[in-house]
């Protein structure tokens, strides 16, 4: 097997075993896992309206992403322009990283993205991946929703349930933001 396959199981083994700890949102579900593609959605609720929802995955994401899902371990290195074209970027002085790039907003309702995030990318596959906001009983139903696919000798089904962790993951670290409110203190 080659160096970089080798390393790309081996980190996905890690990601796999560090998040399976951590709760869950609300819902989390792998939609389809096939040799060539999957589709994976978590959604949450929380009590926060549409609008201030999305403010908060694109003007704070570097305050609720998980550090540890990033490549330089500091999540304030993280920024999203949510304009058509825009970068979902990490930059650490002269390391760089262009996530995805945005593809469709209309904010308060959808930011969608394409690209593939962590060893994805250097798989060389690719997603189009979708945090939708829905007005829901005093507050929004958040759901992040990524399809992937592409080439690669192994079968990108079996990938699945890591990603789909690491999505809820990263949905859960919006969802505790809004719930504990922008200032630290509890939303409400």
């Amino acid at each position: 097997m080659p160096a970089g396959r080798g390393a790309v199981k081996r980190l996905l083994g890690i990601v796999l075993l560090a998040v399976t700890a951590l709760a869950a949102p609300a819902h989390a579900e792998v939609r389809d896992a096939k040799p060539d593609g999957f589709t994976v959605e978590n959604s949450v609720w929380v009590p926060a309206t549409p609008q201030v929802a999305y403010a908060a995955l694109v003007n704070d994401v570097g305050r609720w992403w998980p550090a540890d899902h990033t490549w330089w371990g500091d999540a304030s290195k993280l920024s999203i322009s949510d304009k058509a074209g825009g970068c979902f970027c990490e930059l650490n002085g002269a390391q760089q990283a262009w996530h995805m790039t945005v593809t469709f907003t209309d904010p308060g309702k959808l930011l969608r993205m394409t690209g593939g995030l962590g060893p994805l990318q250097g798989m060389g596959l690719h997603g189009a991946l979708e945090w939708r906001f829905v007005d829901e009983k005093g507050g929004t139903r958040i759901t992040l929703w990524y399809r992937v696919g592409g080439y690669t000798p192994d079968d990108l089904g079996k990938f699945a349930p890591v990603v789909d962790k690491v999505q809820g993951v990263q949905l859960g670290g919006l969802a505790a933001f809004l719930r504990n409110g922008a200032d630290g203190a509890p939303a409400g």
